[in-house]
């Protein structure tokens, strides 16, 4: 598979060969992410104007789109200059005008000869009480009528483009596209009475009604699901090309793992225990594992994921744990190693801090196998950081782990397991975007002991209550986080905030009893701010965002977050599962500034009432859309055209199994069908998968 096949030529040309595109407008559609004719041919209309012809502007809904035939009669030029070229025209029924500013008089005499018939079609407006089309957008012949669309498609346009120009060049790539072979199941295809590719393109493009537009239109649902074919596909060849590359068989003995369930003090969810099983039946096959570990806030991850450090460690192996920052490393090690000294295993930490000969020595026990199980930030990708025996590697919270970052991971051990942590709940359309080349298990219970949290919503004029509040639980030896909020994009302005709201606190509270952290302090002095209040020195910690997700403090059980309504909904739900970590009753202050708009009224209230990550995070996407719900730019998310992550979930999920089925039957995608895929994948620019193909 060298390169591009022939056929896709014409649509990955230059656009200035499309009808009425030069170098100007070409550099226009690039605005619109239009670098190729194939982009063109994929940017479908998001609207239309009903250019049906009426016998008369009398009945009609005005101002609106009116076509309409008429009679032409007297021209009045303008009596000075600037000023309106009026045409007067009847219709069966009433007399209106036509209304022309800055055009010459010879044009419009010719185009509209007194006396002539024509069809007129434009926006209508009352003017002093008379019907008035200002530069009508078509003037023709009768003969010419059917030239005018009754349905005219509406483009996305940006300044400096028309209409005409777009529908012009669309129309041109329209007529040079190729006749692709089949690449969706005909059975699939049968059932949902989908068109071929070529005529859903070019009926996606002459939309008739307004039905025609929408996603359920069978042209567009059957574009979008090729999107979604494209994008599975490729995740489907990440997951066969890593079950080629040979795994290792952990068959734990189950001795260590016993041991750590036993010394609990409670007995696992359902949820844990299904998830430990899970991982542990992958474990022991010789395939690599690639799985995904969901939970909310405060499911028990942590268990779950020791237990598979353990399987390793059974299994004469090594497992390593990695976090995206030390303070979070650290506080793994602290929540495991009472596990790990009921089990007896050796658990050791390596971060960036780590230097000179504490670090060689701690790099010489992992080569040796001394160290059974290490948790580490990045710098365990480091090239000196060697083991004896790795057999799996957990990655918490990285959502900004993409897929090729689970590659790279993979290759410290080569055939590692690899399981992935996230406290980010997501729905299920995107976790199979996001994660379709992975198995994903789902801790969906709490831990039992955990009290509910009790969520407030205060308005900002009530800032005294909220203090005095604050001022009672610190003496009772409580603890608070209180959140500032962020300002738009300006790390100085938030910075102001921070500072102010601390010099507020302490001038109430007293020296020594607040604490500061924001983005701009130096690492250092962030972490010994945090180290400060973890230990209880400090009793309230004023922060901007940069609490760290899984910050563990079981004493802290308030948390004020300034101005929630600027705040996302699954951001508010992360920071209010920092408290509700230890045995007592917590609350959770949105302090918000009145009047409040329905967005954010809306997000507001949903916290107020639910605690579920999963119901939360189903509303934070039908609110905000899916690019913004895990920031699309880092994370490893597509960009799709046509097709809406939203509204056709259910498309996602038929298309990965269907393109799971097709590589089961056809791994080298050598058959038609499989040929015709291979075609697919070049043409939605799915080159990472067409490189798995030829390696593979």
């Amino acid at each position: 598979m060298s390169g591009r096949p022939e056929v896709l030529f014409p649509l990955f040309g230059e656009l200035t060969k499309l009808a009425g595109v030069g170098p100007k407008v070409a550099q226009t559609l690039g605005q619109l992410d239009i670098v190729a004719p194939r982009d063109l041919a994929f940017t479908l209309p998001h609207s239309g104007i009903d250019r049906a012809l009426r016998a008369s502007v009398r009945d009609a809904v005005l101002p609106g789109v009116i076509t309409v035939e008429v009679e032409i009669g007297e021209h009045r030029p303008p009596r000075n200059k600037g000023g309106a070229y009026r045409i007067t025209v009847q219709d069966s029924e009433i007399a209106f005008q036509l209304v022309y500013f800055h055009v010459r008089g010879d044009y419009l005499s010719k185009l509209l000869p007194t006396g002539e018939r024509r069809i007129v079609s434009g926006r209508v407006e009352l003017f002093d009480g008379v019907a008035q089309m200002v530069h009508p957008d078509h003037v023709v012949t009768s003969a010419e009528a059917d030239s005018l669309p009754s349905f005219e498609p509406v483009y996305p346009l940006t300044s400096g483009l028309t209409l005409k120009t777009m529908t012009k060049a669309a129309a041109d790539v329209l007529d040079k596209l190729p006749d692709l072979a089949e690449w969706i199941d005909p059975g699939q295809k049968a059932k949902e009475g989908w068109p071929e590719w070529r005529e859903a393109l070019r009926r996606a493009h002459a939309p008739e009604t307004l039905a025609d537009l929408g996603a359920t239109a069978p042209a567009r649902k059957r574009l979008a699901y090729d999107e979604f074919m494209a994008h599975q596909l490729t995740l489907a060849l990440a997951r066969a090309h890593r079950r080629r590359a040979a795994g290792i068989i952990s068959a734990g003995t189950g001795r260590l793992r016993n041991k750590v369930l036993q010394s609990l003090p409670y007995r696992p969810t359902g949820a844990q225990l299904r998830a430990i099983e899970e991982i542990a039946a992958d474990m022991a096959l010789p395939e690599r594992m690639n799985r995904l570990l969901q939970g909310d806030v405060g499911s028990g991850k942590t268990l779950v994921a020791f237990m598979a450090l353990l399987v390793a460690v059974e299994s004469n192996g090594q497992g390593v744990l990695m976090a995206p920052t030390e303070i979070l490393a650290r506080q793994h090690l602290e929540g495991l190693q009472p596990l790990a000294e009921s089990a007896g295993v050796v658990l050791e930490l390596l971060t960036g801090r780590d230097k000179g000969s504490e670090r060689q020595a701690k790099l010489a026990a992992l080569e040796r196998g001394d160290i059974q199980i290490l948790v580490g930030t990045h710098a365990v990708f480091q090239k000196d950081v060697q083991f004896q025996d790795l057999r799996v590697a957990i990655v918490d919270e990285q959502h900004r782990f993409g897929v090729r970052q689970r590659m790279e991971l993979g290759r410290k051990g080569s055939g590692a397991d690899v399981l992935v942590m996230t406290a980010t709940p997501i729905p299920r359309s995107l976790a199979l975007a996001q994660y379709g080349d992975m198995e994903v298990s789902v801790l969906d219970e709490k831990p039992p002991g955990r009290k509910p949290i009790q969520t407030a919503l205060v308005s900002l004029d009530r800032l005294d209550e909220v203090v005095t509040h604050l001022r009672k639980a610190i003496a009772e030896g409580r603890q608070a986080y209180w959140v500032c909020p962020l300002v738009e994009e300006s790390e100085q302005v938030d910075l102001m905030a921070a500072e102010q709201r601390f010099q507020r606190l302490r001038a109430v509270l007293g020296e020594g009893v607040v604490g500061l952290v924001h983005g701009q302090l130096p690492p250092a002095e962030k972490d010994a701010a945090m180290a400060a209040f973890v230990a209880g020195h400090t009793a309230v910690l004023v922060a901007t965002t940069v609490i760290e997700v899984g910050v563990n403090v079981p004493n802290a059980t308030i948390m004020v977050i300034e101005q929630a309504e600027s705040f996302g909904l699954a951001q508010l739900h992360q920071l209010r599962g920092r408290v509700g970590r230890g045995d007592q009753a917590s609350t959770c202050l949105l302090l918000y500034q009145p009047p409040l708009g329905e967005t954010g009224s809306k997000r507001l209230t949903t916290l107020r009432e639910t605690e579920d990550g999963f119901r939360i995070s189903e509303v934070d996407l039908e609110m905000r859309g899916s690019g913004d719900l895990i920031g699309t730019a880092q994370s490893g998310l597509p960009k799709f055209r046509i097709a809406d992550l939203e509204h056709q979930s259910g498309l996602m999920a038929v298309a990965q199994s269907d393109a799971r089925k097709l590589l089961a039957e056809d791994p080298d995608l050598t058959s038609p069908r499989g040929q015709a895929a291979r075609v697919l994948l070049w043409l939605m620019r799915q080159d990472e998968a067409i490189r798995l193909i030829s390696v593979g």
